[in-house]
């Protein structure tokens, strides 16, 4: 049980780090804006009560979305984004992401 609770923490750091990259991008600032800041609450709340966290891989491959579809296109977009650029500012992170799922 503790491994998942470990998953889900680097979950969370992820989408945050994720989230922030996006923002300071589109947005021009260097803390998320508040529409930011709400995507990085719903998008840890919603890792926080993934039923299927011990074993999925990435979202966009489980079979159940727990995301409202108005988040999942913000996330979508987000995700778009960040992904390619995530390996350029954290390298470590996105190999751990990769191998831990």
């Amino acid at each position: 049980m503790k491994n998942v609770e470990k998953k889900r923490e680097h979950e969370k750091k992820v989408v945050t780090t994720m989230i922030c990259l996006y923002c300071r991008g589109n947005h021009g600032t260097k803390k998320p804006c508040l529409e930011c800041e709400e995507l990085i609450k719903y998008a840890c709340f919603r890792t926080d009560k993934c039923p299927r966290m011990a074993t999925k891989t990435f979202c966009s491959q489980c079979p159940s979305k727990c995301y409202k579809p108005d988040m999942m296109d913000r996330i979508t977009k987000v995700m778009r984004y960040s992904g390619p650029r995530l390996m350029l500012h954290h390298p470590i992170m996105v190999m751990k992401h990769m191998f831990v799922k």
